[in-house]
Order: structure tokens, then sequence, then C-alpha cells
């Protein structure tokens, strides 16, 4: 521990996911109280997640993994995706709106969500599957989990088809790069 001094972080909680941190409280609780040896509490009244080392926590940097972990539930990943974080050190999370790339507005905007996500989730389930990583695109938010390489991979497939192209362009570019990946290793 860091010379025996007591470390805080605190994850905000937005109001549309007060229902699912308290279906998956206990999901969330379990691996940072047990595992990572971090306290962990819900402050009603501030709306946040406060969480706190304790005397036998083995490393100060479980902390910001936790706090990691939690941020990651926030923005909408599942547990078991989130869950990744505390157990791997080279995953990360970034973000970006769909403004970043290119202005829309309107019916525009609108079909370029339906572009990123594709008929019942195809396109959106494809770049993640082949980048090996996890994606929520919660309206114009973009959140990408994985490694530093694979989100690039995947944020760049993403920007292509916000910039307008075909569904089938940015698979056929996609087997490119990850046949190129695969005789890499």
């Amino acid at each position: 521990m860091s010379d025996g001094r007591i470390q805080f972080r605190k994850v905000s909680v937005p109001p549309h996911r007060y229902s699912p941190l308290k279906k998956y409280w206990m999901d969330i609780y379990t691996p940072i109280y047990e595992q990572m040896k971090i306290d962990i509490r819900m402050n009603l009244k501030a709306r946040k997640v406060e969480l706190k080392t304790r005397s036998d926590t083995p490393d100060v940097s479980n902390l910001q993994k936790c706090a990691d972990f939690v941020q990651a539930f926030m923005l909408g990943f599942d547990v078991p995706d989130a869950i990744a974080l505390l157990r791997l050190d080279e995953l990360y999370v970034e973000s970006f709106e769909i403004k970043d790339v290119k202005t829309l507005r309107g019916e525009h905007l609108s079909r370029a969500i339906g572009r990123l996500s594709g008929k019942g989730g195809k396109t959106k389930f494809a770049i993640e599957n082949a980048t090996k990583t996890r994606i929520v695109i919660a309206d114009t938010k973009i959140h990408i989990l994985g490694s530093f390489a694979n989100i690039k991979i995947a944020r760049d497939s993403l920007c292509s088809l916000i910039l307008g192209s075909p569904a089938g362009k940015v698979y056929s570019k996609l087997r490119q790069v990850t046949a190129r990946l695969a005789e890499r290793f």
C-alpha cells in the first residue's frame, strides 16, 4: 500500500444506470471486495459509487482498476466484459462522439447510427468479433473496450461507417486487417 494512507475514488452514476446498478450490484461488489480487496459502497445522496483501499489491499493500483471497472459498467458495458479490466492490464476504454468524426444532424445522424449497429446489431457484432473488442453505442456516444491496437482498428471501421461507406466495404477491409494481424502473431 502507499505508505499506509487510505485512498479514495468516486465514480458518478448517471440516472439511466441506477436500475442496472441495483440489479447487478452483487456481481460488481463481489470481485471488487473479495479479489481486489477494495471497499465499495453506493452513496445515494451524492449519487456516486465510492471505492477506498483497505489495510489488506495488496496493491494500490487495484483501486484505479476497480474505478475503471465501475466506470466501464456506467458507460453501458456488461459486467463480464467490464470485469476483464480487473483481470488484464492491457485493456482500455475509449470514447468518442459521432460529431467528433463528422457533423451530422437529423435524418443523416439517424442513418449513421443505423449503419453503425446494422440490421439487428449485425455490423456492431461483426466489428466486435473481428477486432476482439466490445462496443457500446449510446445515442451519439460510442465507447470501445479492448487493447490499444484493437481499439484503433475498431475505431477506424466505425469512423468509415459514420462517414458513409457501406457495411460490405467495411467488412472486407476488416477481413484484410484481421488476416494481417493473424499473420503477425
